[in-house]
C-alpha cells in the first residue's frame, strides 16, 4: 500500500498517545486491565492498513475491544484520524512488526486474529515473511484463547493454497472455506467475513475473486 511520507505523522501520534500504544511491551499480559479496563474479548488485526474493516468492526461491536497493528507510520496516521472521527473506546493501535507479537501478548489473551489481504512476499527466498508461515502460526497459537479463531481473506490465489497448507500442518481446525467470498456467500456463515477492506472494495469492483477462510485453534492446544 503506497501512502505518501508524512512529515507530521509522528508529531500526530505521540499527541494522541492514548490512541496509539507506543509501549506495547509493558502491556503483555494486561491489555484488559491497565488498557481497555474492562473484561471484554480482545481482537487483533495484523496489517490494518486504513482502517476501514477494524473500524467498522469495532463500532458494530462495542462490547468487544480491537488492536490495530500497522507499522507503516504514514499509513497509521489515515487509521487514526478514522478512530478519532469515530470516537471508539474499544479500538487502540500498536506500531509494530507482527513478529514482536509474542513480546506483546501473553499466552491466552487474544479472542480472534484478522489477516487481511496480506503482503504476499511471492518469491521463494521470501516465503518466511509470510504471515501464514508456520513461525507465525506457532505465535498466533500460544496468544490465542482456547478455540480463538483467526480469519484469513486474500485476493492471491497462490498466498491461499500455500496458506491452507500450512494451516493442515500446524493442525488448525477450518470451519468456513470459500475461494469467492462475494460470489459464494450463501456457505459463509459468518458476517464479519462481509466486512470490507479498501483493497477488498476495489478488488470487487475489478471481478477479483477473494479468497476467505475461517479456522480455530485446536482445542488440544494450550
Amino acid at each position: 500500500m503506497r501512502v505518501k511520507n508524512k512529515p507530521w505523522a509522528k508529531e500526530f501520534i505521540l499527541i494522541h498517545n492514548n490512541l496509539c500504544i507506543n509501549d506495547p511491551y509493558n502491556y503483555k499480559g494486561k491489555w484488559n486491565k491497565k488498557i481497555f479496563q474492562n473484561k471484554n474479548p480482545i481482537n487483533i488485526e495484523i496489517g490494518s492498513g486504513k482502517g476501514n474493516f477494524i473500524i467498522n468492526l469495532a463500532k458494530q461491536n462495542s462490547n468487544q475491544n480491537y488492536i490495530a497493528i500497522e507499522k507503516n507510520i504514514s499509513i497509521v496516521t489515515i487509521l487514526l484520524k478514522k478512530l478519532i472521527e469515530n470516537k471508539l473506546c474499544n479500538l487502540k493501535i500498536i506500531i509494530e512488526d507482527a513478529i514482536n507479537l509474542k513480546d506483546f501478548f501473553g499466552n491466552n489473551e487474544i479472542n480472534k486474529i484478522y489477516l487481511n489481504f496480506s503482503d504476499p512476499w511471492p518469491k521463494k527466498r521470501h516465503f518466511k515473511r509470510r504471515l501464514t508461515y508456520q513461525k507465525f502460526l506457532e505465535i498466533y497459537k500460544k496468544i490465542l484463547i482456547k478455540n480463538g479463531q483467526l480469519h484469513f481473506k486474500t485476493d492471491n490465489n497462490n498466498l491461499f493454497n500455500y496458506s491452507l497448507l500450512e494451516f493442515q500442518k500446524n493442525k488448525w481446525n477450518l470451519l468456513e472455506y470459500t475461494i469467492n467470498l462475494h460470489q459464494d456467500n450463501n456457505i459463509i456463515k459468518n458476517d464479519e467475513a462481509f466486512i470490507k477492506t479498501e483493497y477488498e472494495e476495489k478488488f470487487i469492483k475489478q471481478n477479483k475473486n477473494i479468497n476467505y477462510l475461517l479456522i480455530q485453534k485446536n482445542k488440544i492446544e494450550v
